[in-house]
């Protein structure tokens, strides 16, 4: 195996469990075919494990948290159960999860999610994409049930990677939607032409909160995709849950799950949110609970003062059609605003308002997306409910 050696210095952040190796922090960068596994020292030698490595990428190496040689399909079938493992421990008889969360399961660039029996891969990193074949044997080892395995790689991350977005059927019969249950809701999703991996699986606790607090309440869902938070809260009483969003597909996806589960309180518009939320409040309108579920602002550090002023302007505008003992429920999966940044700007809207609120809970991922504690960029989602006094 060749060895990469860290500049001087350059080592206490992967030795203190951090996973990704940068281009300007290793001596040199040979030409090496992408994906390679390579054994990562420091300045003096000492090995830091094994990682994955592709020079055209920023992340040069992606460590595996082990000192593992021979990254073979063996090697997947380990981790792969290791990962399904943990997830039948924190969430038991689940049909919709995710199986396998990247660097959280110290599979930096690979992530696995099933929908009863079929799963989807996505593979964000040259080590994982060039281990296809591999990661596809594994799965179907592990789960011997799986009829169809779905590649889900639209992802702008790979092209940093030098790889190609495909998407489509890799392995066994998909249908062209998937029915599965989660809290006691039926959700069908398209796994073949739908967003991201099908579903936001790591919302699955949240939405049991916001159901809890939606009992006899007009419910506002922002941002509602295929109905999951719109649903729950109609499935738990809500006089009238109304989700909006801007994708057709996704509105027309919703009015489906929403016949699936006979639930005639419940109602879906295709519109521009901010735009929505505005003429509402132009409009005098008013509601019980407004929940905030926006797609990230920013991928990038140079996008931060923009995603701040897209969520000030959301919650701002969403407190407008709160009333007195409302429930506001705002999320950010934005890695790169923190939940301490998220609570300052709904403070600083209420403020100016003159909105008194109190903090009633606080949320993040469910447990099929845990966090590394080593690694920060793990751990994006906040989910904060608040009551207007």
């Amino acid at each position: 195996m060749i060895t990469l050696q860290l500049k001087p210095k350059e080592h206490h952040r992967i030795a203190q469990g951090h996973l990704w190796v940068f281009r300007d922090e290793l001596v040199t960068t040979p030409d090496l075919p992408a994906g390679t596994a390579v054994n990562v020292v420091t300045h003096e030698g000492l090995s830091l494990g094994t990682g994955l490595y592709n020079k055209l990428s920023k992340i040069t190496v992606r460590m595996l948290g082990t000192t593992e040689t021979n990254i073979d399909t063996k090697f997947f079938v380990e981790r792969i159960r290791a990962a399904q493992a943990l997830r039948e421990q924190f969430l038991p008889n689940e049909e919709g999860y995710r199986v396998l969360f990247g660097e959280s399961d110290l599979m930096s660039g690979l992530i696995i999610d099933r929908y009863r029996n079929t799963m989807v891969i996505q593979m964000l990193s040259a080590g994982m994409d060039v281990r296809k074949a591999e990661i596809i044997e594994a799965i179907q080892t592990v789960f011997p049930e799986v009829t169809g395995i779905v590649e889900k790689n639209q992802i702008a991350t790979r092209k940093k990677e030098g790889l190609e977005l495909v998407d489509g059927v890799v392995w066994g019969t998909v249908p062209e939607t998937v029915q599965f249950t989660e809290n006691g809701i039926k959700i069908s999703v398209d796994l073949v032409t739908g967003q991201k991996t099908g579903y936001f699986l790591d919302q699955k606790i949240n939405r049991q909160t916001a159901a809890a607090y939606s009992k006899n309440k007009r419910v506002l869902d922002c941002f509602c995709n295929v109905g999951g938070f719109a649903l729950n809260a109609a499935a738990a009483g809500a006089t009238l849950a109304v989700g909006i969003d801007s994708s057709e597909i996704a509105v027309a996806n919703a009015r489906k799950n929403a016949e699936l589960n006979r639930l005639s309180n419940c109602e879906f518009i295709k519109a521009n949110v901010f735009d929505y939320l505005r003429e509402q409040a132009e409009a005098g309108e008013t509601w019980d609970m407004v929940i905030l579920d926006p797609p990230s602002f920013a991928k990038s550090r140079t996008a931060i003062r923009g995603a701040v002023g897209g969520y000030a302007e959301l919650n701002r505008t969403a407190m407008k059609l709160l009333r007195p003992g409302g429930i506001l429920i705002t999320a950010s999966c934005t890695q790169l605003v923190p939940e301490h940044d998220l609570m300052d700007i709904v403070y600083r809207e209420s403020a100016r308002l003159r909105v008194r609120l109190r903090l009633m809970h606080r949320g993040g991922q469910s447990p099929d997306h845990p966090v590394l504690l080593s690694m920060p960029e793990t751990h994006y989602l906040k989910f904060l409910v608040f009551s207007v006094m």
